[in-house]
């Protein structure tokens, strides 16, 4: 085991443009001889104005539109796009959505590049996990904070015949510019901002909760982004509340817990976030509540691996200091739930449609999708993946 930081290697390319009314500048941000698709997810877009807005931008561009990317973009869908590109010579992507439009729009813009089988991106079972050496270039709007997608290089995609969620990574699918209008939150409800808030928050979980290496700046960042988020959280998934202040830091919190800045240097987890999506395969549960009904078992099931943080996490961010070691533990368990509790999030399985029968099905997915021995200490199995879902299915371990 490392106990010191680790060499990194930091580089993020994409311009950020944050602020009020900030899509009229897209023509400072795109080529000028450019061909722009236009990618988006379903009619809200449309029905709030950004469309509008967008194509008024771009008015001086030759541009399309592809819409119709799903909550979970499909493999299926995103190559209708690919091959829309190739037919018609798009040389600019611009993605107008939230984290799904945008991740679908990397691998659209991956393939795009590409004279090979789209499939062959991705590994798992799936294709033969073939290096990304070009992208087309692409911008963002986001209007639904999230993901990060907007600010990183990676991209999840399902594949409905396969039945798989499955992520890949290329420092060639960071965007070129996000475009950050808090003011487009006024838009989202309540659900989907409480989405937002939870999967920000285990992004920066997945890289905090895993074992001391002495990464003091990362840690700090990292318990400084929980506090905000507790703080800010009930207020934000207020839809009528349009406080714009709270929806700037909301935004802009989302953008960089998923980033780069918390990860490097220091070990990561993600066991949660492969467990949540088998769930989403299983019965289309939201990605975001997938992660809060599998989290409080993942921290009680790897409380021994997890002690030293799981004790930081409960005095630095909960400002628990009675107590022992273990007791502070049990407290920040707890605590984890009334957060989520407090934002209307499901805490357990139960609660996203699981049942005991379906655990089979979800482990056996995992072994499938080359899911095993994960975790920090690459020591997560199937067994511990089916021990975490049993704890998961009611968190009876809280009484």
């Amino acid at each position: 085991m490392q106990n010191q930081i680790s060499n990194f290697k930091l580089h993020n390319p994409v311009t950020i443009v944050f602020g009020k009314d900030r899509i009229k500048e897209l023509p400072t941000l795109i080529p000028a001889d450019s061909k722009v698709l236009i990618t988006y997810g379903g009619g809200s877009v449309k029905r709030f104005g950004t469309l509008n807005r967008v194509k008024k931008a771009l008015s001086d561009y030759e541009f399309g539109e592809f819409g119709g990317i799903e909550a979970n973009p499909t493999f299926e869908t995103c190559v209708q796009a690919v091959d829309l590109i190739k037919q018609e010579g798009y040389d600019f992507i611009l993605a107008v959505g939230g984290g799904s439009v945008i991740d679908g729009t990397k691998f659209i813009a991956a393939a795009a590049a590409s004279d090979g089988d789209p499939k062959d991106i991705f590994s798992a079972g799936i294709g033969q996990g073939v290096r990304v050496n070009s992208a087309l270039p692409f911008g963002t709007i986001l209007t639904l904070p999230a993901t990060s997608s907007e600010m990183n290089g990676t991209s999840v995609i399902t594949f409905v015949e396969e039945q798989a969620k499955i992520s890949f990574f290329s420092p060639h699918v960071y965007p070129q510019f996000s475009i950050l209008e808090p003011e487009l939150t006024y838009t989202l409800p309540s659900k989907q901002l409480a989405n937002g808030v939870s999967d920000a928050y285990t992004h920066v979980i997945e890289n905090y909760l895993t074992y001391p290496v002495g990464g003091m700046v990362q840690d700090q960042f990292s318990e400084g982004l929980l506090k905000t988020f507790i703080e800010i959280g009930p207020e934000v998934i207020d839809e009528d509340n349009h406080d714009y202040n709270l929806r700037a830091n909301f935004m802009w919190a989302v953008s960089i817990s998923l980033n780069g800045w918390l990860s490097v240097g220091v070990p990561g987890d993600w066991s949660t976030h492969a467990l949540g999506h088998e769930i989403t395969v299983l019965n289309g549960t939201d990605h975001a509540r997938t992660l809060t009904a599998v989290l409080p078992a993942t921290m009680h099931v790897r409380r021994k691996e997890k002690h030293n943080k799981l004790v930081q996490y409960a005095e630095r961010v909960f400002g628990v200091t009675e107590g022992t070691e273990d007791e502070k533990v049990d407290a920040a368990i707890k605590k984890t739930v009334e957060f989520f509790k407090s934002i209307d999030m499901p805490t357990n399985l139960t609660e996203v449609g699981v049942e005991e029968k379906d655990i089979d099905f979800l482990v056996d997915q995992l072994v499938k999708h080359e899911k095993i021995n994960i975790s920090e200490h690459g020591n997560q199995t199937a067994d511990i993946h089916r021990e975490i879902y049993k704890a998961a299915l009611t968190n009876n371990f809280l009484k």
